[in-house]
């Protein structure tokens, strides 16, 4: 099975309060997602719109601010809640990789002196 596989989904975009503007939300990169790497992050088979992510070989992951193993490094938010069905491979999503920022409203904390791969501005 994979992640492509026929399943019946509803799609949304989940809560979407930690933007800051829609600066950014139409030029989203698309990303797969390490979704072993993310298990920590998959509640009721769903990751979080406005999880912190990081690109570590070629992959995204959770973002993790005290690594050291590129994990470090915030390269962007996950615009929309992103459906992941465990065990079957990872998974493709939308990164907003600059923009307006709420930190306080993210499902993951992160400081505002994060070390950024893009441009954000923190609220």
């Amino acid at each position: 099975m994979t992640q492509l596989s026929p399943r019946v989904e509803t799609f949304g975009a989940g809560d979407q309060s930690w933007l800051g503007s829609k600066h950014g939300t139409g030029d989203c990169r698309t990303v797969t997602i390490n979704v072993t790497a993310a298990a920590a992050k998959i509640s009721n088979g769903v990751i979080k719109s406005g999880e912190p992510l990081a690109i570590v070989a070629g992959l995204a992951v959770p973002y993790a601010s005290g690594a050291s193993d590129g994990s470090q490094i915030l390269a962007g938010f996950l615009l929309t809640d992103t459906a992941v069905v465990t065990g079957a491979g990872n998974t493709v999503a939308p990164l907003l990789d600059h923009g307006r920022v709420i930190l306080s409203k993210l499902p993951s904390a992160v400081a505002a002196n994060a070390t950024t791969s893009g441009q954000f501005v923190f609220a």
